[in-house]
């Protein structure tokens, strides 16, 4: 089974990376580089949410300029 969760710039890739284990650590969870098994639901939730929280707060900060 493939991913659907392809990076569309793949110079971004870095760059996303380091975005998710800065949510990861905003949020508490134990994030490590590759695979996380180990993460509950719930903990990969919050950082996926901690994720698009940030994004909605910089889209938000860009339109009021």
């Amino acid at each position: 089974m493939r991913s659907n969760n392809r990076i569309v710039v793949p110079e971004a890739k870095a760059a996303m990376n380091k975005f998710k284990m800065e949510a990861a650590n905003e949020v508490g969870v134990d994030l490590k580089q590759g695979y996380n098994g180990h993460l509950t639901s719930r903990e990969a939730g919050s950082v996926g949410g901690q994720m698009v929280k940030k994004m909605i707060e910089a889209y938000e900060n860009k339109i009021k300029e």
